[in-house]
């Protein structure tokens, strides 16, 4: 017994150096480029081929061979990966998404040319480089191991490594080459993978396709070691081998022997199922949106090239037509990508699965071997195995939820393995009956003819889940997940949905080969070949489904018509390319026909200088960008609006003082980018011109103190909407005078609203210095309502309490729309927010400010619903909503928008809005109309897909998407930012107006002359507490709140 303990320890302890091995690659990989790389198998076993080919072919050495393969060609190739593949990515700004499928890419790419190379079969012949005996191997392992180690804690290269992993960008300011090292990186993970693959191939298959997988199960011990500890995924890889050896030795009676066999042979799957299902995913919780490109109709002459080249093969016999078959089944496959990765935006590598669960539900139920069910007519037995598959998508569907990007790529994969192994490979499954056609379809023809019917069918699915409302829902989520939550769309639900329909459809498809084919073959549904169909409808259009049709002829034709392996080379070297053309070949053949790109590519060091050049020159002024062509600016539009003078506000009407309120602070200011009356940059105002006035944070706006993520609509009312009828929201009849003509000339170039005319019940003008008319009132007393004069029981001092601000004592919390009780949350040791309370009132403006870090962020992320505060309470209308995630926030009436710009860019600007009107708390298909009319967005704007289109159109887009869902409260992320001085006088009348009709704002806002033209109440920040609350004109001319904020910002 001891004997047996011993001999398999020393079993378990080889496999896990193996594994150890890659482990290692892949986390020094990681740690020196953030790659995870899928291509670390099909390295491996390139270099295992190229041994055998040195050693076995040519009759080389076996110490030379291993010099050429592990110290030349192995380095050589990572270097040529990371300057081919990956250094463009990072000059061209490639998201984690476009890593990860250009990675994929290469495997693929590998494995097809493997193939074309050295042909699919299996070698048994490969040299032996150590010994059997584990200890040369384990040897290998901790040398390695301790040679990382020593080098990234001991060497200069080893300190930049360990710079660039923690801030990339940090390390190159201080004059760290992270190409250098992320060519390094890139080398010795070649270098493992290739000694990885030397040692496996004695003791494994050699072959193209099952080698590449073997390595990649081991995947789990680098993200057990959360892709940064080596002495970890060391352990991990071998107490995993032990104990897989060990397991053997086990075999219990019954059904639990099969079982345990299963497990013991494959215990590296379970360990990839449980890192990637339930540890923590690795990488970052989201990808930054790629802004998605604008796609036009597929022309009606492709559609019936199409057809002519489907019909063709009717005309076929023989082999031809027998090969054809499988084309419209796999087409139905590629279909189901089409929907889940397409049109909702999420990585799927497990698709292959279930296409294979399809095929042998189809198999098994047609002859009576699935248990409690008879035999079924092959149609039915179809029908059936794909109501039975459709469930299963929740699989991947339910790790959707919570992971993105790369997380979710392993996720999917690891369920593609995980089916591939303990169902496809089991005996029922392996020796199982062969699937037959319907009576009446025997014949390769007329079976063809079915399959077009079918493919018809799955065709019109397609199309109508990506159309109609819920297209645009799938579209506005792959395009701005956030921004789709925060316009009130069901995010985890449509990813389920997805999902599932997307294991329907390939179900349907692997049923249909199968059938085609009069076989089921586990080999047509490994992994491998789902990695293949991936990357081929990456490379031809994921959201085309034309481009689904002709990948299922493409990978068909090239394999059958020429030699083995011409498919996956091929589609492997597009989609390593796809850095290079994002939208797939579509986007490179559209590149093509607008001529070539002269502009010279840089490195990343390159393209961050330019971009501070840039914003230098942006800097100077309006005029300076209007002269290279930017967008028009307020300097642009003097005749619009004037040249702001000194005590004016951007409107060029004289600044009186607030009703029932101190004046606010006020400054001469000049055109977008200049100083106080005009001056530069700079350039230091002349007394007279800043005496006695503070400075405001103008020059802030743009400023950000974390990323936004979206943030729930409220319940609401269509008031502000319906009120207008005309254009640019100005009431029919309204003669405005001057206001009108500037609100008219600015609405003609940047959407902004006229102020409607004053009156009982009309709202005020809210131009920037511009104040209700009337004879001023003298400021209310300290710590009363800024409107009513009533008592707030909230000073305007430093470090008064955070009583509701603007609420009056004993008021029902029905009368405040958004209120916020307590709220703690805290990251550590770290406390972001400390008791904050806060109440939004109806018909009123409150604003947030402080310095960045204060908590406003997550405060704002707190009231939306993106981030569950660890204590307190937030309440709409009095129903507690601390527990509601962001869409449903949304739909009860709380709306967002962001400060870098959440809108829909596939999508056309009324779909934009639609979007918002359709899953806000009010579905009044009316309201979409009354937003775009409200922000002059009506005429031929609103059939242009919004990306490419104007900062200051895009920021309409997005505040007509909130307000077309009619909401009770709306929040706004610096709603200045990136828009010219024009653009932010008509925003401000717009969101007077709204606040007029009842709708409750809280904004978040760097630039205090903003907030104390439009805000009622200021809530001032600092430290994660309000320390002080009250009207404007008292807040921010107060000294005590103001040395909260940041010293750098103007005031």
């Amino acid at each position: 017994m001891a004997s047996l303990t011993y001999d398999l320890t020393l079993a378990g302890l080889s496999v896990g150096s193996a594994a150890a091995l890659t482990g290692i690659g892949l986390i020094v990989t990681y740690r020196a480029t953030g790659v995870l790389n899928f291509a670390h198998g099909a390295i491996a076993m390139v270099c295992a081929y190229l041994l055998r080919q040195c050693t076995v072919e040519w009759g080389w050495p076996l110490w030379l061979g291993t010099l050429v393969t592990l110290l030349l060609a192995a380095p050589a190739l990572g270097l040529a990966l990371e300057r081919l593949v990956f250094r463009p990515l990072a000059v061209l700004g490639g998201d984690p998404a476009q890593t990860l499928v250009a990675s994929l890419g290469v495997f693929v790419l590998l494995v097809g040319g493997a193939v074309l190379v050295w042909g699919p079969g299996a070698r048994d012949d490969a040299p032996t480089l150590v010994p059997g005996d584990p200890w040369g191997q384990l040897a290998v392992v901790v040398a390695v191991a301790s040679a990382v180690g020593a080098v990234t804690r001991r060497t200069r290269f080893g300190r930049e490594l360990r710079a660039v992993v923690d801030d990339r960008s940090l390390a190159v300011l201080a004059g760290v080459d992270a190409d250098r090292v992320a060519a390094a990186g890139w080398a010795f993970g070649s270098f493992t993978a290739g000694l990885t693959g030397v040692l496996l191939a004695p003791y494994v298959r050699l072959d193209p396709y099952g080698m590449p997988l073997l390595v990649m199960e081991v995947v789990a011990v680098a993200v057990a070691a959360r892709m940064r500890s080596l002495p970890v995924a060391v352990l991990v890889a071998l107490g995993i081998g032990v104990a897989q050896s060990q397991l053997t030795r086990f075999h219990p009676p019954g059904w639990a022997e099969p079982l345990l066999q299963a497990v013991g042979a494959n215990l590296f799957v379970v360990a990839l199922l449980v890192a990637a299902l339930v540890l923590p995913g690795v990488g970052g919780r989201d990808t930054l949106p790629r802004p998605a490109t604008a796609r036009g109709g597929t022309p009606a002459g492709a559609w019936i090239v199409a057809l002519t080249l489907f019909l063709l093969p009717l005309g076929f016999a023989g082999e031809d037509l027998h090969t054809a078959v499988q084309v419209p089944a796999l087409g139905v496959v590629l279909l189901s990508l089409v929907v889940v990765t397409g049109r909702g935006g999420q990585i799927s590598l497990g698709q292959a699965a279930y296409a294979g669960l399809g095929a042998l539900f189809t198999a098994l139920l047609s002859a009576g071997r699935l248990p409690f069910l008879p035999a079924l007519p092959e149609l039915t037995a179809l029908l059936v195995a794909v109501l039975l598959v459709a469930p299963l998508g929740l699989l991947t569907g339910g790790p959707a939820i919570r992971r993105h990007g790369l997380a979710l790529a392993l996720a999917t994969f690891a369920v593609g393995v995980g089916v591939s192994r303990f169902v496809f490979a089991q005996p029922y499954a392996a020796s199982g009956p062969a699937p037959t056609r319907p009576a009446g379809f025997e014949g390769d023809r007329a079976y063809y003819a079915l399959e077009l019917v079918l493919l018809l069918l799955a065709l019109l699915a397609t199309r109508a889940l990506r159309r109609g409302r819920t297209g645009r829902a799938l579209a506005a989520l792959r395009d701005h997940e956030p921004g789709a939550s925060a316009a009130g769309v069901p995010v985890p639900s449509l990813k389920v949905a997805a999902f599932v329909a997307g294991a329907a459809l390939a179900a349907l498809g692997g049923g249909m080969l199968a059938m085609g084919v009069r076989a089921f073959d586990p080999a047509a549904y490994d992994p491998v070949r789902g990695l293949l169909w991936f990357a081929a409808i990456v490379v031809l259009g994921a959201d085309s489904t034309l481009g689904a049709l002709a990948a299922a002829a493409l990978l068909v034709g090239l394999d059958a018509g020429t030699k083995g392996g011409v498919a996956a080379a091929l589609i492997g070297l597009l989609t390593a390319l796809v850095g290079r053309f994002p939208g797939g070949l579509q986007e490179a053949l559209a590149r093509l026909r607008a001529g070539p790109d002269r502009r010279t590519a840089l490195t990343p060091t390159g393209v961050r200088a330019r971009q501070r050049v840039r914003a230098g020159r942006a800097s100077g002024g309006e005029a300076a960008r209007a002269d290279r062509g930017g967008p028009r600016t307020a300097e642009a539009d003097r005749g619009a609006l004037g040249t702001p003078e000194a005590g004016r506000g951007l409107s060029g009407a004289p600044r009186p003082p607030r009703a029932g309120n101190e004046p606010g602070p006020a400054r001469a200011e000049g055109p977008a980018g200049t100083g106080p009356t005009g001056t530069a940059p700079g350039t230091p105002a002349t007394p007279e011109a800043d005496q006695g006035e503070p400075r405001t944070a103008g020059a802030g706006r743009g400023g950000s103190d974390a990323p936004q993520p979206p943030q729930p609509p409220q319940t609401g009312n269509t008031r502000g909407l319906a009120r207008t009828a005309g254009p640019a929201g100005t009431e029919p009849g309204t003669d405005t005078g001057a206001d009108a003509d500037a609100g008219a000339d600015a609405d003609a170039d940047a959407g902004a609203v006229g102020s409607p005319t004053d009156g009982p019940g009309a709202p005020r003008p809210a131009a920037r210095g511009g104040e209700r008319p009337g004879t001023p009132s003298p400021p209310p007393p300290s710590g009363t309502d800024p409107s009513t004069g009533t008592g707030t029981g909230v000073g305007v001092g430093v470090g008064t309490g955070p009583a509701p601000p603007g609420a009056r004592p004993g008021a029902p919390s029905s009368a405040v729309a958004l209120q916020a009780r307590r709220l703690r949350v805290g990251y550590g040791g770290f406390v972001a927010l400390d008791g904050v309370d806060l109440d939004v009132l109806p018909g009123r403006v409150s604003a947030v400010v402080g310095p960045n870090g204060a908590g406003k962020s997550t405060l704002f992320h707190c009231l939306a619903g993106t981030l569950r505060p660890g204590q307190g309470r937030v309440r709409l209308g009095g129903r507690d909503i601390t527990r509601l995630p962001a869409h449903a926030r949304t739909r009860l009436g709380i709306a967002r928008t962001f400060q870098q710009l959440a809108v829909f860019p596939s999508l056309t600007v009324a779909e934009n809005v639609r979007v918002g009107a359709e899953q806000g708390c009010v579905a009044d298909p009316a309201a979409a109309e009354r937003a775009l009319r409200l922000f002059g967005l009506d005429g031929a704007v609103r059939t242009a897909p919004a990306a490419g289109l104007p900062t200051g159109t895009l920021r309409r887009v997005e505040l007509a998407r909130a307000l077309a869902g009619s909401p009770r409260v709306l929040l706004l992320d610096e709603p200045a930012a990136g828009l010219d001085t024009a653009e932010v006088a008509a925003l401000a009348r717009i969101l007077r107006a709204l606040a007029d009709d009842g709708t409750a704002l809280l904004v978040v806002e760097h630039d205090l002359d903003l907030v104390a033209d439009l805000a009622d109440v200021v809530h001032v920040m600092a430290a994660g507490r309000i320390v002080a609350s009250g009207p404007p004109g008292h807040i921010l001319r107060a000294s005590g709140p103001l040395d909260a904020l940041d010293p750098a910002v103007d005031r």
